[in-house]
């Protein structure tokens, strides 16, 4: 059988619902409930009072007990304590029985069985540096391979509000491996002609290292700093939205540099190889050899006419013609009979008027000369 009758005696300050039209009614109440936790308070500091007496009262009495000889004063006064002793206590009773036959009331009626406190522990930022390169390429193809669609979404987006909530939804993109593939592709539509969608893109980059950054002074991962960096971007004073957009200009004007020299390189690189292409077997450009010419032999391969190129050697002087033709040879402008690429045969000019017979079916120029 369930005693309800603890509930029936019951303090409240409202607990009346008539009251004197000329008093403030809830003035009244918290008059009433002001009185009442004044009387609970009086109690509590006569309790406390009477029990640091009664401690006091065990102390004297354990020192007088603990001397090894008592006198009869000390008799009497140890029969003071004990009297005063149990009056004290008798008072801590009657204070006890009081407060158990007091009505409840709205500060009495329940109290806190126990309580606890969650903190939620951010995990602490990674150390990248223990990886090894091969750790951290691989990590990049991994992501890549696996969220590359969903870094292009978040990339795609514009508002904070809309860029904050999707972080949230997928916390893995907040990472190294997703700025930096941003920062590739930024690269890649500058390179490929796409201005305006590098700039869009770029604000999202920013606002992606900004939390990074974060993580790093906070020393925590970055998936917590998510929440923390929009909210302070959207609250932000002018002073720090003026470092923010100076930020993306800068990254801006970075990507544009880094893909114009991509295509100086690549420019190069093509003309390099189509130079490598045009090397003679001597290793020297057919091209340079023949700007470098003198005009006299130039106007010989510019017709192509060997007869002319044999007279042309004869009137120059013979170390300058071997000279000259020999790098025509290694360019690949030249090329004569097997029988004539020994030196000794340039060497007099006897051999050189033999070189002047039509025997044009042993030696020609080679066609490799651009027009």
């Amino acid at each position: 059988m369930v005693d309800y009758s603890k509930w029936k005696n019951i303090e409240i300050s409202d607990d009346e619902d008539d009251t004197h039209p000329n008093i403030d009614t809830a003035s009244l109440f918290r008059w009433r409930h002001q009185a009442r936790v004044e009387r609970m308070e009086e109690r509590k500091k006569q309790k406390e009072e009477l029990e640091q007496k009664r401690r006091e009262v065990v102390m004297k009495k354990k020192e007088i007990e603990n001397k090894k000889q008592i006198d009869s004063n000390l008799e009497e006064e140890l029969k003071k304590l004990e009297l005063e002793q149990k009056e004290l206590e008798k008072r801590e009773q009657e204070i006890e029985k009081a407060e158990r036959n007091a009505p409840w009331n709205v500060d009495t009626i329940s109290k806190e069985s126990w309580s606890k406190t969650v903190i939620n522990k951010t995990k602490p930022r990674e150390d990248r540096s223990k990886l090894t390169d091969e750790e951290l390429e691989q990590r990049y193809k991994d992501f890549v391979q696996k969220y590359e669609d969903k870094v292009k979404e978040y990339a795609i987006l514009s508002k904070f509000d809309d860029a904050k909530q999707f972080l949230m939804q997928n916390p893995d993109l907040v990472c190294e491996e997703s700025s930096n593939y941003l920062t590739f592709w930024c690269l890649n539509l500058e390179i490929e002609g796409k201005h305006d969608l590098m700039e869009h893109v770029s604000k999202q980059v920013i606002s992606l290292h900004y939390i990074l950054e974060l993580s790093k002074q906070m020393n925590i991962d970055p998936r917590g700093c998510v929440s923390s960096f929009f909210t302070r971007i959207q609250q932000s004073d002018q002073t720090y939205m003026a470092a923010f957009e100076d930020e993306i200009k800068s990254f801006r004007q970075r990507i544009v540099n880094r893909a114009k020299q991509k295509i100086d390189d690549a420019i190069k690189e093509c003309e390099e190889e189509e130079r490598q292409k045009r090397l003679g077997p001597g290793g020297l450009d057919p091209q340079e050899v023949f700007e470098s010419l003198p005009e006299c032999l130039q106007k010989c391969f510019e017709s192509r006419d060997t007869k002319l190129l044999q007279e042309t050697i004869l009137k120059m002087d013979p170390e300058e013609a071997k000279y000259q033709m020999k790098r025509c040879v290694d360019s690949g402008l030249w090329i004569p009979d097997k029988s004539l690429l020994n030196d000794d045969s340039n060497d007099n000019k006897d051999n050189d008027d033999n070189n002047t017979n039509d025997d044009d079916d042993n030696e020609r120029i080679e066609t490799k000369n651009d027009d």
